[in-house]
């Protein structure tokens, strides 16, 4: 891996190269698409790995504040029993191993927290950038990390033999029992499918099922993913659509498996992707990136007291760059003192 010690916070998760060279994984502002991208700039070093979900914290007047740089503590992850547990102080832009050693593979993923466990999901891929698996962790302080499984693999189902896969989230359905995963799903050759895909497991870190691939409603592109469950239980899906010039909500199914309706598409051909939706109080925020190709832009975030609508504007957040970073999910710690959103 190299002794480099320059790290970013791509897709809300930092990570290393390894090499002192610095790649991306957004979007040709061109074309649409980031295949074009990849063959123009180089293909992701295999040595990328994720370290610290890390996105934007939200003060207690309920401004957005940007993500400061060196140590982060991390207020009292632990629950239930472990309410005397001791803080965590985790290093922002620091690359993570796991309990064996071995280096964190989790891109562009989200965590879902199951009893006193936090599991995170991430794209593990192939030297050539194609998909190889979505593996799974579980850490009880956010800090220590423990690789559970390959959840999903190229064995799994023929469709995923030869395939690029971005962007895995993990939901819980209360009443069938099951955990879903939603994800971005292309062919393993460009980015011209734009297809959201799912599968489902009865354990959070069990094998998953692939259910398919497909367009939203049967006609929407959906790239750039993400999912939400609402205090009501109503499960969503965010995805960007139409080459990334629109960025859309849609409600699921009660199973969480299937896309039910189109719910909004608040900022038409505002060109956003990478979505991270999250709710304070009653007040959701969406955190969005700009689609700019290779190089990274201004963070922006717009709130709503309905996912229906009607949605504020777009608010700049962070500096020019996002600090050099791109949010992939937004994770709430209740905490045994306060709430937080890491």
């Amino acid at each position: 891996m190299g002794q480099d010690t320059r790290y970013g916070v791509r897709h809300g998760i930092p990570y290393g190269t390894g090499n002192g060279t610095r790649r991306d994984t957004r979007h040709d502002a061109t074309h649409g698409r980031r295949a074009q991208g990849r063959q123009a700039h180089g293909r992701r070093a295999h040595g990328r790995v994720g370290t610290l979900l890390l996105a934007l914290c939200l003060a207690v007047a309920g401004a957005l504040l940007p993500a400061a740089a060196g140590a982060a503590p991390v207020p009292s992850a632990r629950t239930g029993d472990d309410r005397a547990a001791a803080d965590v102080t985790v290093t922002n832009g620091t690359q993570f191993t796991g309990t064996d050693g071995q280096v964190v593979h989790a891109h562009g993923g989200g965590v879902i927290k199951v009893g006193a466990w936090y599991y995170w999901f991430g794209e593990n891929r192939n030297a050539d950038n194609t998909f190889r698996y979505v593996s799974a962790y579980r850490s009880a302080d956010l800090k220590t990390w423990e690789f559970r499984r390959h959840v999903l693999t190229q064995a799994t189902d023929p469709e995923l033999a030869s395939a690029n896969i971005e962007r895995p989230k993990v939901m819980y359905n209360a009443a069938t029992g099951r955990f879903v995963m939603w994800m971005h799903k292309e062919s393993a050759t460009d980015y011209s499918q734009a297809r959201a895909a799912v599968a489902t497991s009865a354990t959070v870190d069990g094998d998953y099922t692939w259910k398919g691939s497909f367009r939203p409603l049967g006609v929407h592109m959906s790239r750039d993913i993400t999912v939400f469950t609402d205090t009501d239980g109503t499960g969503y899906m965010i995805s960007a659509a139409r080459e990334n010039y629109d960025l859309q909500i849609y409600r699921l199914t009660a199973d969480y498996t299937a896309v039910d309706s189109l719910v909004a598409n608040p900022w038409p051909g505002g060109h956003r992707e990478a979505p991270a939706l999250f709710k304070r109080g009653g007040v959701y925020f969406m955190l969005t990136s700009g689609a700019t190709g290779w190089n990274p832009n201004q963070q922006q975030y717009a709130t709503a007291t309905s996912l229906a609508g009607p949605w504020s504007a777009m608010r700049n957040v962070g500096d020019a760059t996002a600090f050099d970073s791109q949010t992939a999910y937004v994770l709430t710690v209740q905490g045994t003192s306060a709430t937080s959103y890491l």
